[in-house]
Formats: C-alpha cells, structure tokens, sequence
C-alpha cells in the first residue's frame, strides 16, 4: 500500500462517506482548490476550521552560493502557498 492518497482515492473516499456521485466529489474538490488559490493569490488567509490555514509566502530576493563552485549566486524573490495545521487537526494526529 501507498503511503500517498491519491486525488482519486480521496474522491472515492469522500463519495462513499456522503454518497455523492464521484464526479460531484470531484467538482466541488476542484472549485475548493481554484478558491483558495484565488484568495491566496491575492494576498488573502484561507481559515477552514478544524483543518488550518493556507496563507501566500513572500521570500525577497538574496544572494547564494552554488557549494561546487562556491561562486555567488542571485536568487530570485519568489511566491508559495504555506500551510499551518489547526490544534484539532494536530490533535486528532
């Protein structure tokens, strides 16, 4: 067995759990993924109770050092998606 969950075993999970069609599970999976992406990009928190907190995070531009070489590098400033779990999902762990 995988220690992955698949996008398509966690549809297929979610569908037995509520019985939902598959393909509802996974229309309303993606419209979930596009909203927190849409509010992320714009700088917004993503709260869902009981699970976390999806937050955008900034790294400024720096210099580098490629260990090979040891020649300095610029690193460009770039943009990722953080996630904090909430004290219940930590909890349930």
């Amino acid at each position: 067995m995988s220690d992955t969950l698949s996008t398509a075993a966690l549809i297929e999970e979610i569908a037995a759990k509520t019985g939902l069609a598959k393909s509802q599970v996974k229309a309303v999976l993606q419209a979930e993924h596009d909203a927190v992406i849409k509010a992320v990009k714009k700088s917004r928190r993503v709260s869902i109770s009981g699970f976390g907190i999806f937050t955008l995070r900034k790294r400024a531009a720096r210099k580098g050092r490629n260990p090979q070489t040891g020649e300095t590098v610029k690193i460009k400033a770039s943009k990722s998606i953080a996630f904090k779990a909430a004290k219940a999902a930590k909890d349930s762990l």
